[in-house]
């Protein structure tokens, strides 16, 4: 018997995966899985037009739901490993496709780790396939209302999009198929299609979502218009980025000055009806809220608040895959990956890295505060200026920051049987009793080496009991306003320069973390303004699974890591460690810059199919 192919495995698993997320009458979550059926006795209705789309959604949701673990691959967040479980070979749901070892998510070595997201991609491929073909199908044959059923083909198609532009940005050149797999001789002899024609099938995808698509979607989780246009115009922004910036790692890819400036110009225009035409605003308005004291955690900012489920449903989570809490076998395990052993025995998969301390401006300069300055605990360390051991350090800082992290006497929620066990400061390299001013506290504990940074995330850590570390039932966005703020400023900046509409912008990011305006010079020239809008890029969607993608489109991989035979950059702590055991890019060549901008096709597949090349770096 022919062996199948593991993207035909992976796509036969995800199509016959009926995990619903939601319908026009109640909560699917609640509802049981089903399998892929014939057109006998399926797809006769609406409702059964629906079902299925759910169980695209379902495919979709877990190849990007997790997207908090590619920030370990750029240069502000650690990844140690992942606890999210390999796709099951049964009919239960899989949670991740994990990596083949934890440097999958590492700043470097990442590149041939990830031959199961390739596959899992693939398997959400199919499933949408499977719905747009069969609904096609039923509008051909007069059944139901053909405008909700383009409806439901359109956001098929969305996630068709949103997946074959995830597979293009890490392999480029990859296989393209828009028909249900069901055999081997279906994708078995497939060849790479050249990008750029993947790329405008994406289009095609986006364009025919947003045409047919409602411009508010029906219900959370589901998407509409500005979920297709903010796509479409994501895509054009990262096609103008390789366009103008090369990628010399894809074969056959030419950059064309012509082609980035008209994407450049097409994704500003995309952005801009998604700013102006939807009324969607920032959470809460942008305001940035209120905050504690150093060291309190009872009044937290509202950028604190926008990561939790009290923001499900807020217009600005534009594209959001569901979850459903306790019971649900669909529940976010961000409390697992974020937090510390003090809640629920969290493993804190994911802490920031030493560097990221440093990007949090002034709210009174609204500039870079005077670098932190690692300090050996003793002598005047808690009290020196800018020591990053002195509390007092880290005053009148962007209110983003202490919405994102933990440092020294920072207290944040423990829990324990979903009871809370009250505050708990987090110390750096410390368990046991505590005293600060005078008060005996339990340490918020962090297992040895899970925190070498001497710091900890707070963002995306519930801070109310009732739910279990791996129970959460957060919207995870995939495409949220701010981002769109973001990227509308950068395709306008790269067509006109700055401009005061993408300025104002700008500063309404920077406004939810009590920030000034930004000063003129911030924006004087196309150069300072990009410096500007990367920052907010930085600190406004650190933990979100951006700033890997955003490296390798700008090119900024070298720079960032020391260029080839370099030093290389250590993780450094709070203490002024540096661990040489985790030492990035250090000596590196031409060749290990160059495997951290394409992956490396699986030879998997490539053994089984004879028509797939590899990328040139993986030779």
């Amino acid at each position: 018997m022919k062996k199948l192919s593991n993207i035909i495995k992976a796509a036969l698993l995800a199509s016959g995966i009926m995990m619903l997320i939601s319908s026009c009458t109640k909560n699917l979550l609640d509802q049981q899985p089903t399998t892929d059926v014939g057109s006998s006795f399926f797809w006769k209705s609406e409702d059964d037009a629906t079902y299925a789309l759910m169980g695209a959604y379902n495919s979709t949701r877990i190849v990007f739901d997790r997207d908090y673990y590619y920030d370990g691959q750029g240069d502000y967040v650690r990844v140690r490993g992942v606890s999210a479980t390999s796709p099951a070979s049964s009919t239960s749901s899989p949670k991740f496709f994990v990596p083949s070892s934890s440097s999958g998510f590492a700043p470097q070595s990442f590149g041939d780790k990830l031959d199961s997201m390739f596959r899992g991609l693939y398997g959400a491929v199919n499933s949408t396939n499977y719905v747009i073909e069969n609904v096609n199908n039923m509008i051909a044959r007069n059944v139901g209302n053909k405008a909700n059923l383009e409806k439901i083909v359109g956001e098929a198609r969305l996630l068709r999009g949103m997946t074959y532009f995830r597979l293009i940005t890490m392999w480029g050149d990859v296989p393209y198929f828009s028909k249900v797999a069901t055999s081997n001789d279906d994708v078995q002899t497939l060849a790479r299609m050249p990008i750029a024609q993947v790329k405008d099938s994406i289009m095609a995808d986006f364009t025919y979502a947003y045409d047919k698509l409602p411009a508010k979607a029906t219900q959370v989780g589901r998407a509409a218009k500005p979920a297709a246009l903010a796509f479409r115009g994501k895509l054009q922004l990262f096609w103008a980025s390789w366009n103008k910036n090369g990628w010399p790692e894809l074969q056959g890819f030419k950059p064309d000055g012509a082609a980035a400036a008209a994407a450049f110009k097409g994704a500003a225009d995309d952005f801009g009806h998604v700013i102006n035409d939807f009324g969607l605003t920032l959470y809460k308005g942008g305001d940035p809220g209120n905050i504690d004291t150093l060291g309190g955690a009872d009044i937290l900012p509202n950028y604190f608040q926008l990561f939790l489920p009290t923001a499900n449903g807020d217009p600005e989570m534009i594209m959001v895959f569901t979850h459903g809490g306790i019971g649900s076998m669909q529940s976010e395990e961000l409390v697992r990956e974020f937090a510390g052993r003090s809640f629920e025995s969290s493993q804190a998969w994911i802490t920031p890295r030493y560097e990221l301390a440093d990007r949090y401006q002034s709210t009174i300069t609204g500039d870079f505060c005077p670098k932190l300055i690692p300090m050996a605990p003793g002598g005047t360390s808690r009290t020196a200026t800018n020591s990053a051991l002195n509390p007092k350090s880290y005053a009148n800082r962007d209110y983003r920051m202490k919405s994102t992290m933990l440092w020294d006497y920072e207290k944040i929620m423990g829990q324990s049987g979903s009871k809370s066990t009250g505050l708990l400061p987090f110390v750096f390299n410390v368990s046991g009793i505590i005293n600060i001013g005078g008060i005996n506290y339990t340490a918020y504990s962090v297992d040895v080496g899970n925190s070498y940074s001497g710091y900890m995330f707070r963002k995306f850590i519930r801070n109310y009991p009732g739910q279990g570390r791996s129970e959460g039932d957060f919207n995870w966005p995939v495409m949220r306003l701010a981002d769109v703020y973001l990227m509308y400023a950068e395709a306008t900046n790269e067509v006109n320069g700055p401009q005061m509409d993408a300025v104002n912008l700008v500063n309404k990011i920077r406004h939810r973390g009590n920030l000034p305006p930004l000063a003129g010079a911030k924006y004087a020239d196309k150069n300072s303004f990009f410096d500007a809008i990367e920052q907010e890029r930085i600190v406004e969607l650190v933990g979100e699974g951006q700033r890997a993608f955003d490296l390798r489109r700008w090119r900024k991989v070298e720079k960032t890591w020391g260029g080839i035979g370099g030093p290389g950059v250590g993780a450094k702590d709070t203490q002024g460690k540096i661990n040489q055991g985790t030492m990035y890019f250090q000596n590196a060549t031409d060749r290990d810059f160059s495997r951290s901008y394409i992956f490396k096709i699986p030879q998997s597949e490539r053994d089984r199919n004879p028509n797939l090349t590899q990328n040139t770096p993986w030779l």
